[in-house]
This record gives structure tokens, sequence and C-alpha cells, in this order.
């Protein structure tokens, strides 16, 4: 039986801190509906480059560190992140051969999808939504995924995360 040390950890680790650190950096109030959702934009970068080691449970615990972040309902981001998790881990193989720009497609319908599940949980709540918010986090989350999955690929390259 062959052994398989898992490389780069910490990689994974610092990347989803980076992202709740970016979640967590104040903006001004009409810059607020212009951030992207770095969460789920890192989750799903990790579920289709290594899919062996980031999934639904990866994003479960991310999306619970996310409530606990931003003081919202327990379970309303982990609900979220596991939706984006599934669907960017089922579809890994398919969406790994698109060219980017054909990639920040899906990005921008899995990060609606996102946006859709957090919107529905709060608007139960009894809360007001904000309904630019919809349109505006999956269109700039899929304007920066480009970058984002060029330095993700090349960190997981260049630490061999495997």
């Amino acid at each position: 039986m062959i052994l398989h040390r898992r490389h780069g950890t910490w990689v994974i680790v610092a990347s989803f801190m980076l992202a709740y650190a970016l979640t967590a950096l104040p903006l001004p109030e009409w810059a607020e509906l212009w951030r992207p959702a770095w969460g789920a934009l890192v989750l799903m970068y990790w579920c289709m480059a290594v899919p062996q080691r980031v999934g639904v449970a990866i994003g479960f615990f991310a999306g619970l560190g996310l409530d606990v972040l931003q003081g919202t309902l327990l379970g309303q981001h982990a609900l979220s992140m596991c939706l984006v998790a599934f669907v960017a881990h089922k579809l890994h193989l398919q969406v790994r051969v698109l060219p980017l720009w054909q990639q920040g497609v899906g990005v921008f319908l899995l990060v609606l999808a996102y946006q859709g599940v957090i919107v529905w949980i709060t608007g139960m709540q009894g809360l007001m939504v904000q309904g630019a918010a919809m349109w505006t986090t999956p269109l700039v989350s899929m304007l920066l995924w480009p970058w984002i999955f060029v330095v993700l690929r090349d960190m997981r390259r260049r630490y061999s995360v495997s």
C-alpha cells in the first residue's frame, strides 16, 4: 500500500483566512453592494482543484465560519456554501476544461444561487433585503474569477498542494 502524503493544507487554510479577512474588511456604504463572495470563490476553486480534499464538509465549516464572522443566523452561509461546494464538486471535471471566461459564467450562476439562498433565509427572518446585492455580488465575483483562479492556481503549484 502506497501512502500519499498530503501537502499544502496550510495553503488551503490560509486562502480561506484571507477570504474571511476580505469579507470582514470595512467598506464605505456605497461599496458594500460591490463586495464579491470571497468565501464562495475560494471554495469553488479548491473544490475544482483538489476535489478529493475539499468538498461539502469543508464548505459547511467554511460557511459556519462566515456565519460567525458576519453575525448572521447560524447555518445561513453554511447551507449556501454546501450548495456551492456540491455543485462545484459534481461538475469539476467539466468546468476545469473550459476557458476562464466560460468558468466565469458558471461562477456567476453559482454565486447567484449562493446569494439566492442567503436572501431567501434573510427574507424568512422578516429582515429587509437589498435587492441590488443579489445581482452585484455575482457580477463582481464573475469579473474577479480569472484573477482569483490564476493566483490560487499559482499558489497550489508553488507549494505542491495535492
